[in-house]
């Protein structure tokens, strides 16, 4: 399995997902071809039920330890409840280009 699929598998396992996006974005930063540094995730999960934005992040943090520990380098999370992610039309913002590195202007 590759990174990517480690985190699929690890959140939906743990959140039990209503819906879930895992995309790898390392292309978009100054990383080697085929790198799986970098990753946006869009999780929706009745798990968040009465959850602050900080707690939701923190129960991704944790079932991600091991990928956050080896090679995640950046992880960019959005996290809704159901009725929130209706309530934003089942969209979440593009991710900004990368500033860092050797791109830097």
């Amino acid at each position: 399995m590759n990174t990517q699929s480690d985190i699929e598998q690890k959140l939906t396992d743990g959140l039990s997902p209503l819906h879930l996006d895992v995309l790898n974005e390392s292309h978009m930063h100054n990383v080697p071809e085929g790198s799986e540094s970098h990753f946006k995730v869009v999780a929706v999960s009745s798990a968040f039920e009465g959850k602050s934005l900080l707690a939701r992040h923190r129960m991704i943090n944790q079932l991600l330890t091991h990928e956050l520990a080896n090679g995640v380098h950046a992880l960019t999370m959005h996290t809704m409840t159901p009725e929130e992610w209706l309530q934003k039309g089942g969209g979440v913002p593009d991710s900004p280009p990368c500033m860092g590195g050797s791109e830097a202007k």
